[in-house]
């Protein structure tokens, strides 16, 4: 269970259970407050990822052009 403990400036402080973690406030919708529980969704961007490596793979090689 996530749980939004705080808001320091630009970030807000989530519990874990014992444990605690930073976001960016941003990342939160705007009506959030403390003591909300959160629903946490990761979706893997596979178009960006690709498109990282590629360029990644890029600067490798110009590196090495001799």
């Amino acid at each position: 269970m996530l749980i939004i403990d705080r808001f320091e400036e630009e970030w807000v402080v989530i519990e874990q259970g014992r444990k605690t973690f930073n976001l960016p406030r941003s990342l939160l919708p705007s009506e959030a407050q403390e003591g909300d529980v959160l629903k946490l969704q990761i979706i893997i961007d596979r178009a960006a990822t690709k498109k990282r490596k590629q360029v990644i793979q890029e600067l490798t090689e110009e590196l090495f052009i001799e």
